[in-house]
């Protein structure tokens, strides 16, 4: 038996706290039966329904990581038939999810799980879970523009907090720079704006670090299996408790 907030939020449908909120409202039944906060019950044994629509049965938890080639799209599936990174794993029979986005253009690491309470205490703004990017930006960015972004640029949705950032390569033939940043904000595009907002446009991103896990010995296109290890870690970095449901591998 185990807390119903913590079942809802392990089936992705919601993180705990907004799983109490749909508790409090009445908008979760067991066995038919409107609960109560602070319930608990038996996902393998009884029917938990929030809004009328029931939980899938618990299955083992997966952890993948994925090097996500350009022109896929970070989603389960999309109406309007494009590629996703699901297309990468045929194999995997869990109904798994990108844990975040990167967008069409971006390649580089990305966490897929069915894991919901991990996906959602990894993504939480308070984590501050950091990500780190090469961009080959266009022109060469002064001390001035590199320092900004490590300060904080503002963008339409607000300043961005402070970055890591460091020069990687200069290429005078092209004019073009290749930066490293390090960022803890899941601002949409964050990355790509804020070079713009400094000059210099993005011509090419690649996500290579992601909550401590890189992309060595992943070649673009490939997966791997998480570790035991690994995904301990992330469950402490994400600061849930760990995962009462059964691991696959």
């Amino acid at each position: 038996m185990e807390r119903l907030q913590k079942i809802i939020s392990q089936a992705g449908v919601a993180s705990r706290r907004a799983a109490e909120k749909l508790i409090e409202e009445g908008r979760v039944t067991v066995d038919g039966v409107v609960a109560s906060l602070g319930a608990q019950a038996d996902a393998s044994t009884q029917t938990i329904c929030v809004d009328g629509v029931p939980l899938q049965k618990a299955e083992a938890h997966v952890y993948f990581l994925l090097n996500k080639p350009k022109g896929y799209i970070s989603t389960a599936k999309d109406e309007r038939g494009r590629k996703t990174v699901l297309d990468l794993l045929p194999e995997v029979e869990e109904r798994i999810y990108p844990v975040g986005r990167l967008d069409n253009g971006t390649e580089g690491l990305l966490l897929l799980t069915n894991d919901g309470e991990l996906m959602n205490g990894l993504l939480h703004p308070a984590r501050e879970v950091w990500k780190t990017y090469v961009a080959q930006v266009e022109g060469h960015p002064t001390k001035q523009a590199l320092q900004m972004l490590k300060n904080g640029v503002s963008l339409e949705d607000g300043v961005t907090a402070p970055a890591k950032v460091r020069v990687l390569d200069w290429d005078a033939k092209s004019g073009r720079t290749k930066l490293e940043i390090s960022i803890h904000e899941g601002k949409n595009r964050q990355v790509r704006r804020m070079c713009e907002a400094v000059g210099h446009s993005v011509q090419a991103l690649k996500r290579t670090e992601f909550a401590g896990l890189s992309l060595s010995g992943v070649k673009r296109g490939e997966h791997r299996v998480l570790s035991a290890n690994e995904v301990a870690y992330l469950y402490e970095l994400a600061k849930v408790p760990a995962s009462g449901g059964r691991r696959k591998g």
